[in-house]
Parts: C-alpha cells; sequence; structure tokens
C-alpha cells in the first residue's frame, strides 16, 4: 500500500512519477493514481535501469510480507530477497542512470533494544534474524551511495496501518470477533504510522534530500492496551479479553505474544527537526477515526453497487 500512496502524494505534489509494474493490473494501478507505468524486474539491475531512465529520485519501497496469522521462516524468504537482491539491483540501477537521490525504505526494528527501552538513529543495530535483511539492505543501500555519488536517505517505518492493509483488516476483524485479546498486562507501547504518513514523509525527504537515517512513527506511542480498547470502542465491538502471557502463548504461539508484548520506543523528533514534516495523523487515534470512517463509507457504495448490478 506504500507503493501506491507514494504515486499519488508525488503527483499531487506535482512531480512526474515512474512506478514499477509487473503486470496489467499494476500498469493499470499506477496509471489511474497519475503514475507513468513501466515494466520492469526488480532482481534485474538492466531492466531497472531500463525502466527507470530518466528519474533523478529512485525509492526502494517493495516488500512481501506475509499475512499469514502464523508465520515459518519460509514465508518470509521472498520478503528477505527484496531487501537484499532486490536494494542491490536497485541501487545499481540508480547508479547505471545516474540518479542524485535514493531513498530506502526500512523498519525501525533493526535497532530496537532487546529489553525494550528507548532508541533513536543513532543507537546501534541490534543484529535479529528477523530483521537482519532489513540491516542488509540498509547497508547495501549506504555503500553504493557512497561508490555510486548519491544521496542516501533511509526511513525506517513504524508499523503501518491504514484502511486497506490486510494485517489492520485481520487485526480489526480479531476485534470484532473477541479473537484478539490484550495479552498480560497490555503495558507495551508500539511505534505505528498511518501509511499516508510514512508516504508524506518520503515525499518530503524526497524534496530535500540528504544523507542520513530518520524514523518514521506517529507522534505518540501507542500503549498496546489503550490501542485495542479504544479500536474495538470505535468498531463498536465488546472491550478485548485478557488472558496471561502462558496461555497465549499455548494457543497463539510465542511469536504472536512476543510481538503484543515487546515494545518499540522511539520518536519522530529527529524527521520533524530535520525536514519540518508533520503527520497528518498525529497519534493512532486519529489515525483510527479515518480508518473506520473510511470503513464505514464503503458500505453504502458496496451496497449500491449490489443494487445496481442485482
Amino acid at each position: 500500500m506504500l507503493g501506491r500512496r507514494l504515486v499519488l502524494q508525488f503527483t499531487e505534489r506535482g512531480h512526474a512519477v515512474v512506478g514499477l509494474a509487473r503486470s496489467s493490473n499494476g500498469e493499470n494501478i499506477v496509471r489511474a493514481l497519475g503514475g507513468e507505468p513501466r515494466q520492469g524486474d526488480l532482481f534485474d539491475s538492466d531492466s531497472l535501469a531500463k525502466a527507470a531512465e530518466g528519474c533523478d529520485t529512485v525509492i526502494h519501497a517493495a516488500t512481501a510480507i506475509p499475512t499469514k496469522r502464523k508465520t515459518a521462516p519460509a514465508d518470509w524468504a521472498l520478503n528477505d530477497r527484496i531487501r537484499r537482491q532486490g536494494t542491490r539491483r536497485l541501487t545499481e540501477a540508480a547508479g547505471k542512470i545516474g540518479a542524485k537521490t535514493y531513498l530506502q525504505q526500512s523498519i525501525v526494528w533493526v535497532a530496537r533494544p532487546k529489553d525494550g527501552s528507548a532508541f533513536d538513529e543513532d543507537s546501534p543495530l541490534v543484529p535479529d534474524p528477523v530483521v537482519q535483511s532489513a540491516i542488509d539492505a540498509e547497508t547495501i543501500a549506504r555503500e553504493a551511495g557512497s561508490v555510486d555519488g548519491f544521496t542516501t536517505a533511509v526511513l525506517r517505518d513504524g508499523t503501518f496501518y491504514d484502511s486497506e492493509s490486510a494485517h489492520t483488516q485481520m487485526l480489526a476483524e480479531g476485534l470484532r470477533k473477541r479473537a484478539l485479546p490484550i495479552i498480560g498486562s497490555g503495558d507495551a507501547v508500539w511505534a505505528m504510522i498511518h501509511t499516508d504518513d510514512a508516504a508524506s514523509a518520503f515525499v518530503t525527504v524526497a524534496e530535500q534530500p540528504r544523507n542520513g537515517v530518520w524514523h518514521v512513527v506517529d507522534n505518540e506511542p501507542a500503549n498496546v492496551r489503550e490501542l485495542l480498547l479504544a479500536w474495538a470502542s470505535r468498531l463498536g465491538a465488546r472491550p478485548p479479553r485478557r488472558v496471561p502471557v502462558w496461555l497465549a502463548k499455548w494457543f497463539a504461539g510465542e511469536d504472536a505474544v512476543r510481538y503484543f508484548t515487546s515494545s518499540t520506543r522511539t520518536s519522530n523528533a529527529r524527521l520533524r527537526r530535520d525536514f519540518g514534516w508533520t503527520p497528518r495523523y498525529p497519534t493512532y487515534r486519529e489515525g483510527l477515526d479515518q480508518i473506520v470512517a473510511a470503513w464505514h463509507a464503503e458500505v453504502p457504495r458496496i451496497a449500491e453497487a449490489s443494487a445496481a448490478g442485482g
């Protein structure tokens, strides 16, 4: 979803946008958003260079995040390949076309301390198999920029959420069915970012390019317990159940419990200071209001379409 929003927001700012497409459907989406679709293979630098010809800024925002409730390492293989090989081939293409700026999408978890304490862009990276491909991608991008002479900006995003996201919809469905509980105390905090705001951060940095790393998150971290309660309330659902950690591990697995009980304490202070960027949805509260409103607006449109077709 980030890619679509990038095309839309860059075109709204008056930029000519080329969007990489790998199918006719992808071409139609890019064209509908105001961009120029070009075919290319993310793992072939010559193909990418041809697609990016004439561009002065290159952005890597491709991902393949699995949408399963329970994932195995194999489910992340394509996403890891996109981060490592995709980054290498795209930076090679940026060098071939003489791009001036390269933006690398990354994740804040690459520097999250294991004890859940606060961290920022200057904190040391924390090697972990789950995020190692993102760490590798950042290294590849910076090294390529130093060799080929283009500005390299790394934007580390927090947890994406928006009305069209499969993960957002999955969590909402769990809350509606009371199948998504508050695990333990629920005192963990998450660094989140509405996908619209993530896209606006990329646009802002692309228009004022400089080398560096920035964390792209909301103005305020979200307490998991408060987030789930607020979300359920907006959905008109009953409050989520509370379950102890040991029981959650038994029915949901170690990975799910770790996800809901681990804190990501970071901020967007550097991004706001360096670029004057401000999120449209400063906290999860405004973001959830927009998401639920979008879902409610979609219901009448679906009903109207069904009536017209019937």
